[in-house]
């Protein structure tokens, strides 16, 4: 049975960070394009950023390149998404996704990440 768990939201202060995990099991980890998205109030779902596992490509949206970091460990099937210089506007809820060669698709419960003073 595929899972994916995140952990690391919180309540942070502008400028402040926070790091984001997703623990993933129930498929090949490593085969896996790993993504985060963001979903705010009355607002669509975002995507944020992606790694490819075949060559190691990231991106970003605009709104957060520079600031946002996506990385991965193969060896603990897990996904991070190092988050700094935090801005209010960054407040959503935090989703972990998996895209599998066999063009399945899974999603994590989410993970509430609150940006204010």
């Amino acid at each position: 049975q595929v899972q994916l768990v995140e952990s690391g939201g919180g309540r942070v202060q502008p400028g402040g960070s926070l790091r984001l995990s997703c623990a993933a099991s129930g498929f090949t980890f490593s085969n896996a394009a790993m993504k985060w998205y963001r979903q705010a109030p009355g607002k669509e779902r975002e995507l944020v950023a992606t790694i490819i596992n075949t060559n190691g490509v990231t991106n970003y949206a605009d709104s957060v390149k520079g600031r946002f970091t996506i990385s991965r460990d193969n060896a603990k099937n897990t996904v991070y998404l190092q988050m700094n210089s935090l801005k209010p506007e960054d407040t959503a809820v935090y989703y972990c996704n998996a895209r599998l060669p066999e063009r399945n698709v899974y999603w994590g419960q989410g993970t509430q990440v609150t940006v204010s003073s």
